[in-house]
């Protein structure tokens, strides 16, 4: 629910701890976040720290953030860095593929090997409180009379917040590439020039927008999902656009690591989904479960590769 979403805390988590410690099955975990700290994937890989080692899964856990261009210059540093690691997974998502193909990357999600989905989210766009924009219907008219003049933060170029653009112009009969999109490393940065002013208005997933609405500092507009998160914020669809663009983000390991390897990984991610602490989180953020392992995730990866090479040429960002 997306009130009740926007309601809830994103910074600390009050984590509970389990009344029987689990089996410890990693001495140390080390996880690589290729993003800059304050966005979804950093979100997601901190809350993996804090559930596995609560509950007891793992000891000691290490984060390393190398963030750009939606992940495609950390990806390069992973495989390379991290190819002999059985315990190091890297924190992505939904941003990298369209970001690998925006780019022409020579790497991308299909280079790394899948271990689960964990989460999927809607994004919500907002404008600062006091911008004249009331509504959807008051962005999209201005996105119609000229494109140009909007400026829209989000992630970076050729992610899903970009996508989610270029589909709402090509909805309201113009073109993706007239966007004036103003593509940030993450929602961290995205929010703060749109609190700036610096932008029109953004767009990012409702755990990191959702304080900022909560309190009053930002505006919403609409959100991204096929229904209604929520009583108070209509979905594009409900606006007139056939759009509905939520955000997935999970979790991978290098290729070269073995099958036994990769199965303990699986298991790890299993284990915690299974935990309290980490319905918690789901809760805490306004979260779905979205859960998918191994080679479940690897065929939805294939698919949403060849989807999104087809959305991204129709709208010209391709």
């Amino acid at each position: 629910m997306l009130k009740a979403a926007l309601a809830l805390p994103s910074a600390a988590l009050a984590l509970s701890a389990l009344p029987v410690r689990a089996e410890v099955l990693y001495p140390s975990l080390r996880l690589f976040i290729p993003a800059n700290p304050g966005g979804g994937w950093d979100g997601l890989g901190r809350a993996i720290e804090h559930v596995v080692r609560r509950a007891g899964l793992v000891d000691t856990v290490q984060v390393e953030n190398v963030g750009g261009a939606g992940g495609t210059v950390g990806l390069p540093r992973f495989l390379s860095q991290y190819r002999n690691r059985p315990e190091g997974l890297m924190v992505a998502g939904s941003v990298m593929v369209g970001a690998s193909i925006a780019n022409k990357s020579p790497v991308g999600v299909l280079d790394v090997t899948p271990i689960a989905r964990l989460t999927e989210e809607v994004s919500v766009l907002v404008v600062p409180p006091d911008s004249p924009i009331k509504d959807i219907q008051g962005l999209l008219a201005r996105l119609k009379e000229n494109p140009g003049a909007v400026s829209v933060a989000g992630g970076s170029a050729g992610g899903t917040e970009h996508i989610t653009l270029g589909l709402m112009l090509k909805a309201v009969g113009r073109s993706a590439r007239e966007a004036s999109y103003v593509a940030y490393s993450g929602g961290g940065p995205a929010q703060a020039a749109v609190l700036g002013g610096q932008v029109t208005a953004a767009i990012s997933g409702i755990s990191e927008f959702g304080e900022q609405v909560r309190a009053g500092r930002l505006r919403a507009l609409a959100t991204t999902g096929e229904r209604r998160a929520g009583p108070d914020v209509p979905t594009l669809k409900e606006a007139g656009l056939d759009v509905a663009m939520p955000t997935w983000r999970g979790v991978f390991c290098a290729p070269s690591l073995s099958a036994p390897q990769k199965a303990a990984l699986i298991t790890l991610m299993e284990r915690m989904r299974a935990t309290p602490e980490w319905r918690e989180v789901l809760a805490q953020r306004g979260l779905d479960d979205a859960w998918l392992p191994g080679e479940e995730f690897g065929r939805f990866l294939a698919r949403e590769v060849t989807d999104t090479t087809t959305v991204l040429k129709e709208i010209g960002l391709a």
